[in-house]
């Protein structure tokens, strides 16, 4: 059954919906006009990038804290932290031109940037997100003093993530099937004991 992106919109932004539309408006305009994603992006930008974000939503606890590094147009974090107002976001990007977008992106929502690399991240967190920034194996090495301080990486993947999975020790395929969205496909990687 096919459902429509308005009753998406109000499945997983209840509290948010103004947030989220005005994030896609921004997205659609600003984001293709500065470059931060491409002009045909515009067109799949609900189905390939907002509601893509959302499977991760179902490992985050209640009020956890959470990094997304490369954030670049602020995805997968701003439709997270929209879609779960309960979850303290850090955006991490060291791009200066996406920084600039993703300030502006943020007003008024609530949700804090850092310019910097992962690598320069150094607050203590509960999750580290991050979506088409690297392979598994480079984003758990420059992630890995958060993992190290207790932070579970959580990588939003393709069809290909069993395989990334395999390549790296103690990782673990998550297959998520939301309401009415395509399978999701996350891997974590936590502290090894």
């Amino acid at each position: 059954m096919l459902v429509s992106r308005e009753t998406l919109i109000e499945t997983y932004f209840p509290e948010k919906k103004e947030e989220i539309l005005r994030y896609a408006e921004f997205l659609t305009t600003a984001g293709i006009e500065r470059g931060v994603i491409g002009p045909k992006e515009g067109e799949i930008i609900w189905e390939r990038h907002i509601f893509n974000s959302l499977p991760v939503i179902s490992l985050l606890p209640l009020g956890a804290s959470l990094v997304d590094i490369g954030s670049g147009a602020g995805l997968p974090g701003i439709p997270i932290a929209l879609a779960r107002p309960d979850l303290e976001v850090t955006l991490v990007e060291p791009l200066l031109r996406r920084y600039e977008f993703l300030v502006e992106a943020v007003e008024g929502l609530g949700i804090t940037v850092f310019h910097g690399r992962a690598e320069d991240f150094t607050n203590k967190t509960s999750f580290v997100t991050a979506r088409a920034v690297a392979p598994l194996e480079k984003l758990v090495a420059m992630n890995r003093h958060l993992i190290n301080k207790g932070a579970t990486l959580l990588a939003i993947k393709g069809e290909n993530a069993g395989e990334e999975a395999k390549k790296v020790q103690g990782a673990q395929l998550h297959e998520i099937s939301l309401e009415s969205l395509p399978l999701g496909r996350v891997i974590s990687v936590a502290k090894r004991a």
